[in-house]
């Protein structure tokens, strides 16, 4: 079976049969995350565990965990993710129960277990994506239906975000919530059922803000600060030290002076000031971009997908990560109320680590099966490609085209009809 000569041909970025371009963002990423872990942890690890390099050590090892489970994903065809993703979701949801149940407390949060070493919200969240993706991608034109499409939404955010807000932990939960509406958008959610998601979310936000003590303060604080700044949160005005120090070009690696003592928790929730005190303005710039080049390559995965399931899984796992980002570094420039999202890829923290690099992995996978040899063995079969080819017409391009309305009067390349993907 062949396919004529006259078919234009795309060759990946590095040569590679994935997306380069995006391995060499997320390599990037990871290379300043190193950096700054051992430049924000050393002192803390020296009094510790008498090793300046034990907790650099332990990151080291969770980002070899990591790659591995990388690997795995970007191999693995993202069609899988169908027969996995409820063993996905109940794993994730017995891991919720039992951190209420038997986790440690820490800060007067129940989030982990394992003596501290894994935190089943952050498996949540990554379970949750690939659920909701294989479920709205399943649904077809029904999702415009109240009962098949907003209502039983709902209930699946509602259970895991609701387990979560009990440990409590209201930016996890809030962060779900805004990846899960990100996902019904691009799977065809028309403006009568966002408006309705918008107008639940918002008085379910009222509620926890009623029942949560933390919340509540935390929201006051920030509007005071925003009035002025000597009141703000002690983070918020730390960090505000931190860039003020750190200038352009920043104090020089390893520098930073918050860092001892002043900066709550400087290697994870705070490691972003850290970085604008050591490397300046023109740091921070660098890592933001960064973040804003992971995402444009991953909705550009998402909208040259070959499925709705594909295109769903990617529009989920990169704006997961996007938004991880956009909290970390809006709280620590004062932008948003103080929440405890860690900057992904550069924070230190196993579980996040690991469960970013798989998310990382799958939307690989979906760049990957981009190309027609990777196609799933029964479109091969029935002679897709030879009837394309004998006509002259590239197969790819039909294929996308079909998958996805790339046409003018939709350049977001939304799935406003999902039923009529191949």
């Amino acid at each position: 079976m062949t396919v004529s000569q006259d078919q234009p041909t795309r060759k990946k970025a590095l040569g590679l049969p994935f997306d380069g371009v995006l391995l060499v963002i997320v390599g990037g990423l990871l290379a300043v995350g190193l950096m700054m872990v051992y430049s924000a942890t050393f002192d803390w690890s020296y009094q510790q565990y008498h090793n300046q390099n034990t907790v650099f050590l332990l990151q080291l090892r969770s980002l070899v965990i990591g790659l591995v489970a990388m690997a795995i994903a970007a191999r693995l065809d993202y069609h899988w993710w169908r027969y996995l993703a409820l063993v996905a979701m109940g794993g994730s949801l017995v891991m919720l129960i039992w951190v209420l149940l038997r986790g440690a407390v820490t800060f007067g949060a129940q989030r982990s277990i394992f003596n501290g070493s894994v935190q089943p919200s952050e498996l949540a969240k990554f379970a949750t994506v690939v659920y909701l993706a294989v479920w709205l991608s399943s649904k077809g034109d029904k999702l415009h239906q109240l009962g098949y499409g907003l209502v039983p939404f709902g209930l699946i955010i509602g259970v895991v975000t609701g387990l979560i807000l009990m440990q409590p932990d209201i930016s996890a939960a809030a962060t779900l919530v805004f990846v899960a509406v990100i996902m019904f958008f691009v799977a065809g959610a028309d403006i009568v059922q966002m408006m309705l998601a918008g107008a639940i979310g918002s008085a379910a936000a009222w509620a926890v803000l009623q029942v949560s003590t933390t919340g509540r303060t935390r929201l006051v604080e920030y509007v005071t600060g925003l009035q002025n700044i000597m009141q703000a949160p002690w983070q918020v005005k730390q960090a505000a030290i931190a860039f003020v120090n750190g200038g352009i070009f920043g104090q020089g690696l390893g520098e930073s002076y918050q860092k001892f003592g002043f900066l709550p928790t400087p290697h994870t929730d705070s490691i972003f000031a850290v970085i604008g005190e050591e490397l300046g303005l023109v740091g921070c710039l660098v890592v933001i971009a960064l973040f804003v080049a992971l995402a444009w390559r991953g909705f550009k995965i998402a909208s040259e997908a070959h499925d709705n399931l594909g295109a769903i899984l990617a529009a989920g796992m990169v704006s997961w990560v996007g938004l991880e980002a956009l909290i970390n570094i809006a709280v620590m420039v004062g932008a948003m109320p103080v929440a405890g999202n860690a900057l992904p890829f550069i924070s230190y923290g196993g579980s996040n680590l690991v469960v970013t690099l798989l998310a990382m992995g799958v939307l690989l996978s979906v760049s990957r099966r981009r190309d027609t040899e990777s196609m799933p063995r029964k479109t091969r079969s029935a002679g897709l490609l030879g009837d394309y080819g004998s006509g002259g017409t590239s197969a790819r391009q039909d294929m996308r085209n079909a998958a996805f309305d790339s046409s003018r009067r939709n350049r977001w390349g939304r799935l406003s009809r999902p039923g009529r993907r191949q």
